[in-house]
């Protein structure tokens, strides 16, 4: 998948959503990250950081059936 700068995503799990705001290097290991923010209120953070890899995976819905962690709201 194609990640757009700047869109919405959805996660499969919460259905909660945010604005992916830039893929960036991990410092350590130099593994791409994304970098993006909820839209929505969250007193623990506003912005989070997922591996590329982890963001394009899989997670299991309320259903018990897996599909991609986040969706293409846009």
């Amino acid at each position: 998948m194609l990640l757009k700068i700047g869109a919405t995503y959805e996660h499969v799990k919460t259905g909660k959503k945010y604005k992916l705001l830039a893929v960036a290097k991990d410092t350590h290991d130099l593994k791409e990250v994304v970098v993006y923010e909820a839209l929505y209120e969250n007193k623990v953070s506003k912005i989070w950081t997922r591996t590329k890899e982890e963001f394009l995976g899989e997670a299991k819905s309320p259903d018990g059936t897996f599909h991609p962690r986040f969706k293409l709201t846009e």
